[in-house]
C-alpha cells in the first residue's frame, strides 16, 4: 500500500497537480484503506493543522509585503541602496541583494521579494548593460534571503512543527542571512572583472542622505519588528500584525501611495497568496497522520541513530535529503511531512531543534531557485523573459556560494546559536 501510495503522489507531481492536492488525494486514499481509522481523521487533521495563533503570521506576513508594495516602500529601498553603492563595477547587482536583505527583514517571503524587487530591478539591470541571465540569477538568488534573515514565514511553520521559540529562531537566522548575502556580493565582484559589469555615476554624499532620511520609515520597519521581538514587546505573529499597520500607516500618510480604494484588492491578493501556502499546511498535516500509522519517523531515527559519522553526517544527509525534496515541493508541506520524522533523530543525536530548523529552512530556501519547482527562479525568468534553464545557468554561481555557507553551517553549527542564547537565555 505504502508503495502504490508513493507512485501515486510522484504521478500527480509529474503531471503538474498542484501539490497540495496531490497531499490531500494521497492522505484522503490512504487513511481510506485502512479500516482502523475513520475518514473524518483527514478533515480534523487539515483544521487542526491551521488552527495555530503561530501560523496567523503567514497571512499577516504576506498582507506586510503586498502593502510595502502597493505602497512603493520596495522602490524607495532601491532607491536608497542604489544611491549607496551603484557607482561601484557592479553596483546595481550589490543594490539588487543589499535590497533583499532589507526587504527580507520586513516581508518574510522570498517569493514577495522576487515579485515585488524583481518587477523594479532586473528591466533596471538589462537597461544597464548586465545581461539577461545575470539579471535574474542576482535577483532570483538574493530573494531567497527572505526566508531566512528574520522575520521568516517558514521559521514562522517550523516553530509551530517543532514547538520552539520563533524568536530564538528568528535570531538564528539573522547571521547566516547576513553571510549568505556578503557571499553573494563577493560572487559579483568576482564576476565584475570577468563580464566587466557597468557602474553608475557616483552620487553625491548629500543626495544620498536625502535619499536615505525619505526612505527612514521604510528603513526603520525590520528594526522595529527585530526590536520587538527580542525586547518582548510583541510576539513573532503580533509583529506580523505591527508590520501590516506601520506599512499601512506611513503608505497612506507618509508617502501617500497607497489609495483606501485599493484595499480590497490587496487584502483579495493576499488571501489567494496566503491560501496556496496554508491549504498545502492543512493537507500536509493530514498525510504526517499516514505517516505516523506506518511508524515511518522511527524506522528513520533507527536509521540516522545507527549512522556513521554522528552529527555532522546526519547533518549533511539532511541538507542533501531537503535539497532533493525542495526541487519540486514548497518549504511549507515540505516540512510538515519530513521535519517530524527526522526530528527525533537530531534530538537523540544532541543537535538543537532550532539548529536543525535553520539548516532545513535555508536548504529548502535554496530549492527556490533550483528546477523544476524553483519559484523564485520561474518568477525572476518570467520577468525578464528567459527560459528556466538560461535562468539557472545565472543562478549557479550565487546558489553554489550559499552551499558553501551552508557547509560552514553544518561543521560550525553550535557557533550560530550565540545570537539566539545572548537574547533568550532561559530556552537553552
Amino acid at each position: 500500500m505504502q508503495v502504490l501510495l508513493i507512485v501515486v503522489f510522484i504521478t500527480f507531481v509529474a503531471l503538474g497537480v498542484p501539490i497540495s492536492f496531490a497531499l490531500g488525494f494521497v492522505s484522503f486514499a490512504g487513511i481510506a484503506a485502512l479500516p482502523i481509522i475513520p475518514n473524518s481523521v483527514v478533515f480534523t487533521k487539515m483544521f487542526n493543522g491551521l488552527n495555530s495563533f503561530t501560523l496567523l503570521a503567514v497571512p499577516l506576513f504576506i498582507l506586510a509585503a503586498n502593502l510595502m508594495n502597493e505602497g512603493s516602500i520596495s522602490d524607495r529601498l532601491i532607491d536608497v541602496c542604489t544611491a549607496s553603492v551603484g557607482h561601484v563595477r557592479g553596483g546595481l547587482a550589490h543594490a539588487n541583494i543589499l535590497v533583499s536583505m532589507i526587504f527580507a527583514g520586513i516581508s518574510g517571503s522570498s517569493q514577495a521579494d522576487t515579485a515585488g524587487i524583481g518587477k523594479i530591478l532586473i528591466p533596471a539591470m538589462e537597461k544597464q548593460g548586465y545581461d539577461k541571465e545575470t539579471a535574474v540569477g542576482v535577483t532570483a538568488a538574493s530573494s531567497t534571503l527572505g526566508s531566512i534573515i528574520p522575520p521568516s514565514i517558514t521559521m514562522v511553520v517550523y516553530a509551530g512543527i517543532a514547538n520552539v521559540g520563533t524568536g530564538a529562531l528568528f535570531m538564528t537566522g539573522l547571521l547566516p542571512g547576513i553571510m549568505l548575502g556578503l557571499a553573494m556580493m563577493a560572487v559579483v565582484v568576482m564576476y565584475s572583472r570577468k563580464k566587466n559589469f557597468p557602474k553608475g555615476e557616483k552620487i553625491p554624499a548629500r543626495e544620498v542622505m536625502k535619499q536615505v532620511w525619505s526612505s527612514l520609515p521604510a528603513l526603520m520597519t525590520p528594526i522595529i519588528l527585530i526590536g520587538g521581538i527580542v525586547t518582548g514587546w510583541f510576539t513573532p505573529t503580533e509583529s506580523a500584525a505591527v508590520a501590516c499597520v506601520y506599512a499601512l500607516i506611513i503608505g497612506i500618510f507618509f508617502y501617500h501611495t497607497i489609495k483606501v480604494k485599493n484595499l480590497p484588492k490587496i487584502l483579495i491578493e493576499t488571501m489567494k497568496l496566503s491560501s496556496l501556502s496554508l491549504f498545502a499546511l492543512a493537507t500536509a498535516n493530514a498525510l504526517g497522520e499516514l505517516l505516523s500509522y506506518y511508524q515511518l519517523n522511527e524506522a528513520v531515527q533507527g536509521f540516522f541513530v545507527g549512522m556513521p559519522g554522528g552529527r555532522i553526517v546526519f547533518l549533511a544527509v539532511v541538507v542533501l535529503f531537503f535539497m532533493f525534496v525542495g526541487t519540486f515541493m514548497d518549504a511549507v508541506p515540505a516540512m510538515i511531512l519530513f521535519v517530524p520524522i527526522v526530528l527525533p533523530s537530531a534530538v537523540a543525536l544532541g543537535i538543537s531543534p532550532i539548529i536543525l530548523g535553520l539548516i532545513v529552512v535555508v536548504t529548502l530556501a535554496l530549492g527556490l531557485v533550483t528546477p523544476p519547482y524553483g519559484l523564485c527562479l520561474l518568477l525572476a525568468g518570467s520577468i525578464s523573459g528567459i527560459t528556466i534553464e538560461e535562468s539557472f545557468k545565472g543562478v549557479l554561481p550565487y546558489f553554489l556560494s550559499s552551499v558553501a555557507v551552508l557547509v560552514l553551517m553544518i561543521v560550525f553549527a553550535d557557533a550560530f546559536l550565540a545570537i539566539p542564547t545572548a537574547l533568550f537565555p532561559n530556552l537553552f
